[in-house]
């Protein structure tokens, strides 16, 4: 069977949705049960573009790929897609808080991935958090929707000696990176060794200056802000850090978080439903995005050696729950069942 699969999401530097493909892919690739299958790549030479492509042009490279089904990664998909959709829609942050999205793009992304929803003959999400955030939002009928848990890339394993605190994703309002850079400052006073490490796109709207917030706590010097690493920098990351912070209102999964644990790393998140489903007892959560919440639990994390020894033993079931594998098996039935 022929499945086609949007694939603009692994041009350039694949984060987030891309790193999700990815992992799909090679999975399937190490499948004995995908052999029989072919997956044609769609959208990722340069003419591939945005939602007038997606709507306008890839109808058509679908029919001409002969593919049985259709699948995609990232959202929204051609609401008059020539053969049976999965969508994977990972969170619906746009139409649960429409605040932190600009009008035109909070609009385009309500309208397409409501359409893309209810044209789909399947949805896949990554949590049961999410998947009643889309039956409320998006109006999609429970029985249409699957949650598929994302599995765990698995990075080097920390040594943590300096007592480094590290962020990875991209950064959003939702996440409190500012309050992150506040609650480091503070921390960074009383220990001359900590250090902040963050990386990922800046996508705030209006843009949040992070360098002059570094500055401004007095220990800009000990925090490197940097927008992308490549896979290989990244590990490195991981392996010297001793703890991870994620304070995120608003998540499908968080998958950083888990990469972080698989490290070895404790890890500080914001108290939300969804990190309570995902990271369950093995993370440290803050009540509030306040400095001084924040501080302590830095502290906690990076210092406190009975915490930590907690916070990893209780890893291990946490994780056992999240397997690319899986992941990759349960779509592939999702997509096969669709195409019968």
């Amino acid at each position: 069977m022929k499945i086609a699969i949007d694939a603009r999401e692994l041009r350039g530097k694949p984060t987030g949705v891309g790193r999700y493909l990815s992992e799909l892919l090679a999975a399937w690739k190490a499948m004995p049960a995908a052999a029989a299958h072919e997956f044609v790549l769609l959208g990722t030479d340069d003419r591939a573009g945005g939602t007038i492509w997606e709507q306008a042009a890839l109808p058509g490279l679908i029919r001409e790929s002969g593919a049985q089904v259709f699948f995609s990664p990232a959202y929204s998909g051609p609401v008059l897609c020539p053969v049976p959709m999965v969508v994977a829609i990972h969170d619906v942050s746009f139409a649960a808080h429409p605040e932190w999205f600009s009008w035109r793009e909070g609009t385009r992304r309500r309208v397409i991935t409501r359409l893309s929803a209810l044209r789909a003959a399947r949805v896949l999400t990554i949590s049961e958090f999410s998947k009643q955030e889309i039956i409320k939002h998006l109006g999609v009928d429970a029985g249409r929707i699957t949650v598929t848990y994302p599995g765990v890339s698995r990075l080097s394993t920390a040594i943590g000696g300096s007592p480094t605190v590290l962020y990875v994703g991209s950064v959003f309002e939702r996440r409190h990176v500012p309050a992150l850079i506040a609650g480091f400052g503070r921390l960074a006073h009383r220990h001359d060794a900590a250090r902040l490490e963050i990386v990922g796109d800046n996508r705030t709207s209006p843009r949040l200056d992070l360098d002059a917030l570094a500055r401004e706590t007095g220990a800009g010097n000990r925090i490197q802000i940097r927008a992308y690493v490549d896979e290989l920098e990244l590990h490195t990351l991981y392996r010297d850090a001793r703890a991870f912070a994620f304070l995120s209102d608003y998540e499908g999964f968080g998958l950083t978080p888990v990469e972080a644990l698989s490290a070895g790393i404790p890890i500080v998140v914001l108290d939300t439903p969804v990190a309570r489903e995902v990271y369950g007892p093995a993370a440290i959560y803050v009540a509030a995005a306040e400095s001084a919440l924040i501080e302590a639990a830095l502290e906690r994390a990076l210092f406190d050696e009975t915490e930590r020894a907690r916070l990893l033993d209780a890893s291990a079931a946490v994780l056992a729950r999240y397997s690319w594998e899986e992941c990759a098996h349960r779509t592939l039935q999702a997509l096969l069942a669709c195409a019968r």
